[in-house]
């Protein structure tokens, strides 16, 4: 065995304290664990240097309560998906900075795994569950376990039941997106529009749906007299192959459309649709707008010709910071607005570019 004498002795005094669970003295110390009382000495002193312990002015020693270290639990959308994990480097940053442990699962952009995660959270009795899943249809299964386990809930983007909603306002964002795709139509089109798709995420419910209900009302307030015929839905479920396809798909049904507004519910989606347009070399018959501003996108806006003309930035590296000062509120018992709000700014290719270093 490899023990350590000095280390051994030290644990059988705090140990004794513990035990015992009131004042004492360093004589009856002494003669409890019948460790030499300079030893003693030293330890005690140790410990209340090191704060683990206090000494009154009558020379008596307690131990020191010291407060459990928090731990969250983060439900992170996907590690494939570029801004979940962005929204997870965050997070970990601004738990570190704070002093919380966080137990990071994948919900794998599934909601049975989602469902698997929040009971692994509860089963591990975290102090606070932070949600970040696609399907609205698991979130109040999710949600009803983690309220029975009188778990505090931080639902990301998908409101959940019974918890604080953190995200951005869908609908504006949405229609942020869709003026500045009207914009470009009345600039290089002379406002001749031939489609405006919405690459949706139904799957995630109504207010994430109001990004596109919001763009289709972006464009038309600014182009009242297009057709509603002319506006199109369709489920890109947020995912880059899936949203290739369908806008491919729709590019061969309509092969002398030259006019196509497309606003995406994500920047993968964009991208995707992107792929089509390059693929099918198309490239100058659609714009299209995003949302989160994750790194491939601004990439792809510095692309000569690149179709894709702007992303509603979600500011994420606030993201982190704002979820553990929101935890903390929560288990402090502070009183938190239930729809908490992030920033948003609409990132252009001409800001991209204007923000690229010369050389």
């Amino acid at each position: 065995m490899y023990l350590i004498p000095v280390l051994s002795k030290a644990l059988d005094i705090l140990e004794l304290l513990q035990n015992e669970n009131q004042p004492m003295t360093l004589e009856s110390i002494h003669r409890q664990t019948k460790i030499s009382k300079t030893t003693v000495y030293r330890i005690l002193k140790t410990f209340v240097h090191r704060g683990y312990l206090s000494q009154s002015q009558d020379g008596m020693y307690r131990q020191v309560s010291r407060a459990k270290k928090l731990r969250f639990g983060f439900g992170g959308q996907s590690a494939e998906m570029a801004f979940s994990n962005e929204v997870t480097e965050s997070l970990k940053l601004a738990a570190a900075a704070v002093g919380v442990d966080l137990l990071i699962l994948d919900n794998h952009y599934d909601a049975a795994t989602a469902i698997r995660n929040a009971e692994e959270f509860v089963q591990n009795r975290v102090d606070l569950i932070i949600e970040f899943q696609v399907e609205q249809e698991a979130a109040p299964v999710i949600a009803d376990k983690i309220a029975e386990a009188r778990i505090p809930l931080i639902a990301i983007d998908i409101p959940h039941p019974h918890a604080t909603f953190f995200g951005v306002d869908n609908y504006r964002v949405g229609l942020e997106a869709g003026e500045a795709l009207a914009a470009y139509a009345q600039r290089q089109w002379s406002g001749q529009v031939d489609w405006i798709i919405g690459l949706d995420l139904p799957e995630a419910g109504t207010l994430v749906q109001s990004r596109m209900t919001g763009a289709f009302e972006g464009v038309r307030a600014a182009l009242p007299e297009q057709p509603v015929e002319t506006f199109v839905r369709i489920d890109g479920r947020g995912m880059r192959d899936k949203s290739k396809k369908l806008i491919s798909d729709f590019l061969l049904r309509h092969p002398r459309d030259k006019h196509i507004l497309i606003a995406a519910a994500t920047d993968t989606s964009a991208l995707g649709a992107v792929d089509a347009l390059r693929e099918q070399k198309r490239e100058k018959h659609a714009v299209i707008v995003g949302q989160d501003c994750i790194v491939e996108a601004v990439e792809e806006m510095r692309r000569a010709n690149s179709p894709l003309i702007g992303s509603v930035s979600h500011e994420v590296s606030s993201y982190g910071p704002s979820l553990v000062h929101l935890g903390l509120s929560l288990l402090r018992g502070q009183t938190v607005p239930p729809y908490n709000y992030v920033a948003h700014r609409m990132v252009t290719r001409e800001s991209v570019l204007a923000s690229q270093p010369t050389t």
